[in-house]
């Protein structure tokens, strides 16, 4: 089974609902027959590649929320990612535009296989919203994707061009299709779409539905056998 999931390394639900995706995943009796694959997608694609001032100075400016509206926005959203495990610090986030960290999880999956681009995934995410780090930096990305066995060189190529621009525009421009217009978007078997951070069970429930649907149970008694061959119910045999 495929599973596309759009999100923006800048969006903090689309961590969160990472992790609940994941854990529904983990219990999942046909995981190890999931397909992953990351798509491209970025909130504020005008986003200069290096932006002085805090998140709530940015959100402020772009979106016009009040900054102690923001500030008490933001303490939700600690909230929810600690109860996942994860460790958002705000104060120490380093606003950047996200697309050549998209970029690198294009190179990753095609250098390494679904596996790295997970990981390059992960790794971006928690240097964004928990270590502080500029997603920005052609140094920060060459760490990553290093880490998830992807050659250094070839990561400053890539970077030094713009090879993979055309596929993360093309991820944009299918969520464009889909109506996509909010991420995390997840979308099981080209046919089931789950928009936000959902609960855990709500994504347990979809993967069992998207799986029933195209592994139909295939019944191999012969048309000219009884409908009702020998068998035990509640009543007895």
């Amino acid at each position: 089974m495929k599973i596309d999931i759009w999100s923006d390394i800048a969006c903090p639900w689309c961590y969160i609902g990472k992790r609940r995706f994941e854990a529904a995943l983990a219990s999942f009796p046909h995981r190890d027959e999931v397909q992953v694959h990351w798509r491209s997608y970025q909130l504020d694609p005008s986003l200069p590649e290096h932006y002085d001032g805090t998140e709530v100075q940015y959100l402020s400016e772009r979106k016009g929320i009040d900054p102690v509206q923001l500030a008490g926005m933001l303490e939700q959203v600690t909230a929810q990612a600690a109860g996942e495990g994860l460790a958002y610090d705000f104060d120490s986030l380093v606003v950047a535009n996200s697309f050549s960290a998209h970029r690198l999880i294009h190179l990753a999956r095609a250098e390494g296989g679904i596996k790295a681009a997970d990981a390059v995934k992960e790794a971006l995410l928690s240097a964004h919203f928990e270590k502080g780090q500029d997603i920005g930096s052609a140094e920060v990305l060459t760490g990553i994707g290093a880490a998830a066995g992807v050659d250094p060189d070839r990561i400053r190529s890539m970077l030094a061009t713009d090879e993979y621009a055309d596929a993360v525009n093309a991820d944009i421009s299918q969520a464009r299709s889909l109506g996509v217009s909010g991420v995390p978007f997840f979308v099981l078997d080209e046919k089931y779409g789950i928009s936000g951070a959902q609960p855990v069970e709500l994504f347990s429930s979809a993967l069992e539905q998207a799986w029933k649907e195209s592994h139909p149970l295939v019944n191999l008694t012969p048309a000219s056998a009884s409908a009702d061959g020998p068998a035990c119910g509640p009543d007895g045999c």
